[in-house]
């Protein structure tokens, strides 16, 4: 797995700050940015889905969407995905069809699912895969494990606001 550069760290930084927003506003936390060439952030977004009621509203799902609408597929393929956590299976799809050339996340799917069995949480509905075995034509850098401890701590909060502790 490629090295984390400082200027993923501070991206997946961003990333966090949005997945804490997501919680505060009774949300999963999950956050992406979608970064262009040149360091240019491009759009940003947090899980949306207790807004919505609409379980696909996933930021690198919408990310996605937001650079098929708005991006040549060259464009698409010299931007980087940052995110919070790693792709699940919808997400990796969405971002290989679209044609985002790059994904690093701060925290892998084995963490999280790692965390939800601690925390005593069911499995979630879709196995959880590794980008790379949903989308092997995409780069992919992570996890971060200078951040682990935080996402945890915020997987941890929306454990226990889920089951009403």
């Amino acid at each position: 797995m490629p090295v984390l550069t400082e200027n993923d760290l501070a991206h997946l930084r961003r990333c966090v700050q949005l997945a804490r927003e997501a919680l505060e506003a009774g949300d999963e936390p999950f956050g992406s940015v979608l970064v262009g060439p040149g360091n240019r952030v491009l759009a940003e977004d947090r899980n949306r889905i207790a807004a919505t009621g609409d379980p696909t509203q996933h930021p690198e799902f919408n990310l996605a969407r937001w650079a098929a609408a708005n991006l040549s597929p060259e464009e698409r393929a010299a931007c980087t995905m940052y995110t919070s956590g790693e792709h699940c299976p919808m997400c990796a799809a969405a971002n290989a069809w679209v044609g985002i050339g790059r994904i690093v996340y701060a925290s892998s799917s084995q963490q999280l699912m790692e965390w939800r069995k601690e925390f005593g949480a069911p499995a979630p509905p879709v196995r959880p895969l590794p980008v790379q075995e949903v989308a092997p034509g995409i780069a992919v850098a992570g996890p971060a494990p200078e951040l682990a401890a935080e996402i945890r701590e915020l997987q941890r909060r929306a454990w226990e606001r889920r089951r009403g502790a």
